[in-house]
Protein backbone atom coordinates (compact mmCIF):
# COMPACT_ATOMS: atom_id res chain seq x y z
CA UNK A 1 0.00 0.00 0.00
CA UNK A 2 1.39 3.52 -0.72
CA UNK A 3 2.10 5.75 1.45
CA UNK A 4 -0.14 8.84 2.15
CA UNK A 5 -0.63 11.66 4.45
CA UNK A 6 -3.82 11.55 6.83
CA UNK A 7 -5.88 13.48 8.72
CA UNK A 8 -6.23 11.98 12.19
CA UNK A 9 -9.81 13.88 14.01
CA UNK A 10 -10.50 13.65 17.97
CA UNK A 11 -14.56 14.46 17.95
CA UNK A 12 -15.83 16.48 20.55
CA UNK A 13 -19.70 18.30 21.34
CA UNK A 14 -18.68 21.57 19.72
CA UNK A 15 -15.61 21.40 18.24
CA UNK A 16 -13.08 18.72 16.87
CA UNK A 17 -9.25 18.44 16.92
CA UNK A 18 -7.22 17.25 13.93
CA UNK A 19 -3.76 16.64 12.69
CA UNK A 20 -2.32 15.93 9.13
CA UNK A 21 0.52 13.03 9.67
CA UNK A 22 3.07 12.37 6.83
CA UNK A 23 3.97 9.25 8.52
CA UNK A 24 7.12 11.22 10.47
CA UNK A 25 5.71 14.49 11.38
CA UNK A 26 2.79 16.76 11.67
CA UNK A 27 2.55 18.99 8.83
CA UNK A 28 -0.72 21.26 9.70
CA UNK A 29 -3.10 20.62 12.48
CA UNK A 30 -6.09 22.80 14.15
CA UNK A 31 -9.44 23.11 16.25
CA UNK A 32 -12.71 23.71 13.73
CA UNK A 33 -16.10 24.20 15.31
CA UNK A 34 -18.72 21.36 14.75
CA UNK A 35 -20.89 23.40 13.12
CA UNK A 36 -18.06 23.65 10.19
CA UNK A 37 -17.57 20.49 9.17
CA UNK A 38 -17.61 20.95 5.57
CA UNK A 39 -15.04 24.25 5.77
CA UNK A 40 -12.58 22.05 7.25
CA UNK A 41 -13.46 18.84 4.81
CA UNK A 42 -14.13 19.97 1.82
CA UNK A 43 -10.37 21.02 1.66
CA UNK A 44 -9.27 17.67 2.34
CA UNK A 45 -10.31 15.98 -0.91
CA UNK A 46 -7.48 13.78 -1.33
CA UNK A 47 -6.48 12.63 2.36
CA UNK A 48 -8.02 10.16 4.18
CA UNK A 49 -9.60 10.61 7.24
CA UNK A 50 -9.81 9.00 10.23
CA UNK A 51 -11.99 9.53 13.08
CA UNK A 52 -11.88 8.12 16.84
CA UNK A 53 -14.86 6.26 17.76
CA UNK A 54 -17.36 6.41 20.65
CA UNK A 55 -17.71 2.80 22.37
CA UNK A 56 -19.86 1.70 24.94
CA UNK A 57 -18.54 0.31 27.95
CA UNK A 58 -22.12 0.08 29.43
CA UNK A 59 -22.27 2.96 31.48
CA UNK A 60 -25.26 5.92 31.11
CA UNK A 61 -23.67 8.57 28.96
CA UNK A 62 -24.98 12.23 28.72
CA UNK A 63 -25.60 14.53 26.10
CA UNK A 64 -22.13 15.64 25.10
CA UNK A 65 -21.56 11.92 24.12
CA UNK A 66 -24.92 12.21 21.93
CA UNK A 67 -23.53 15.22 20.61
CA UNK A 68 -20.62 13.96 19.42
CA UNK A 69 -21.81 10.74 17.72
CA UNK A 70 -24.04 13.53 15.83
CA UNK A 71 -20.97 15.65 14.95
CA UNK A 72 -18.97 12.45 13.53
CA UNK A 73 -21.94 11.37 11.59
CA UNK A 74 -22.01 15.02 10.10
CA UNK A 75 -18.64 14.30 9.08
CA UNK A 76 -19.36 11.05 7.63
CA UNK A 77 -22.13 12.36 5.34
CA UNK A 78 -19.54 14.65 3.67
CA UNK A 79 -16.78 12.10 3.22
CA UNK A 80 -15.60 8.81 3.55
CA UNK A 81 -13.93 8.18 7.12
CA UNK A 82 -12.68 5.25 8.94
CA UNK A 83 -13.80 4.86 12.43
CA UNK A 84 -10.85 4.45 14.77
CA UNK A 85 -12.05 3.08 18.31
CA UNK A 86 -10.26 4.40 21.05
CA UNK A 87 -9.14 0.80 22.79
CA UNK A 88 -7.61 0.13 18.79
CA UNK A 89 -5.77 3.21 19.37
CA UNK A 90 -4.34 1.96 23.05
CA UNK A 91 -3.85 -1.12 22.36
CA UNK A 92 -1.74 0.20 18.46
CA UNK A 93 0.43 2.51 20.60
CA UNK A 94 0.69 1.14 24.32
CA UNK A 95 -0.08 -2.49 23.59
CA UNK A 96 -2.32 -2.17 26.54
CA UNK A 97 -6.37 -1.26 26.83
CA UNK A 98 -5.37 0.03 29.92
CA UNK A 99 -3.63 2.92 28.95
CA UNK A 100 -4.64 6.16 29.55
CA UNK A 101 -3.99 9.44 27.93
CA UNK A 102 -0.77 10.52 29.47
CA UNK A 103 0.76 6.84 28.45
CA UNK A 104 -0.64 7.71 25.05
CA UNK A 105 1.38 10.93 24.76
CA UNK A 106 4.52 9.81 26.11
CA UNK A 107 4.33 7.09 23.74
CA UNK A 108 3.88 9.46 20.67
CA UNK A 109 7.19 11.66 21.94
CA UNK A 110 9.42 8.23 22.87
CA UNK A 111 8.19 7.38 19.09
CA UNK A 112 9.11 10.62 17.26
CA UNK A 113 10.34 13.03 19.34
CA UNK A 114 9.11 16.37 21.47
CA UNK A 115 6.87 18.75 19.73
CA UNK A 116 10.01 21.73 20.37
CA UNK A 117 9.76 25.27 19.88
CA UNK A 118 8.62 27.82 17.12
CA UNK A 119 12.19 28.31 16.14
CA UNK A 120 13.04 24.82 16.61
CA UNK A 121 9.81 22.59 15.45
CA UNK A 122 9.81 19.00 16.72
CA UNK A 123 8.10 16.15 14.68
CA UNK A 124 4.78 17.22 16.54
CA UNK A 125 5.12 20.37 16.37
CA UNK A 126 1.52 22.24 17.25
CA UNK A 127 0.24 19.20 19.15
CA UNK A 128 -1.59 20.07 22.31
CA UNK A 129 -4.65 19.71 24.90
CA UNK A 130 -7.40 17.25 22.52
CA UNK A 131 -4.71 17.57 19.26
CA UNK A 132 -2.78 14.75 21.00
CA UNK A 133 -6.07 12.66 20.35
CA UNK A 134 -6.50 13.38 17.04
CA UNK A 135 -2.53 12.74 16.41
CA UNK A 136 -2.94 9.14 18.03
CA UNK A 137 -5.58 8.52 15.84
CA UNK A 138 -4.04 9.77 12.82
CA UNK A 139 -0.86 7.55 13.59
CA UNK A 140 -2.95 4.58 14.55
CA UNK A 141 -4.81 4.72 11.21
CA UNK A 142 -1.71 5.83 9.06
CA UNK A 143 0.45 2.55 10.31
CA UNK A 144 -1.97 -0.18 9.74
CA UNK A 145 -3.09 1.49 6.59
CA UNK A 146 0.68 0.98 5.29
CA UNK A 147 0.71 -2.94 7.06
CA UNK A 148 -2.55 -3.52 5.20
CA UNK A 149 -4.69 -4.43 7.94
CA UNK A 150 -7.54 -1.81 6.69
CA UNK A 151 -9.73 -4.39 7.34
CA UNK A 152 -9.37 -3.69 10.97
CA UNK A 153 -11.24 -0.27 10.18
CA UNK A 154 -15.63 0.50 10.37
CA UNK A 155 -16.08 2.52 7.43
CA UNK A 156 -18.68 5.27 6.96
CA UNK A 157 -19.30 6.21 3.45
CA UNK A 158 -20.17 9.91 2.82
CA UNK A 159 -22.49 10.98 0.20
Amino acid sequence: MSKTSIIGIDPGPREFAWVLWDGERVLDCGDVPNYQPGAFLAPSVGYPVAVEWIESFGMAVGREVFETAFSIGRMAAMKDVRLVPRRDVKLHLCRSAKAKDGNIRQALIDRFGPTGTTKNPGPLFGISKHRWAALAVAVTAYDLEQTDHEATFHRMTGT
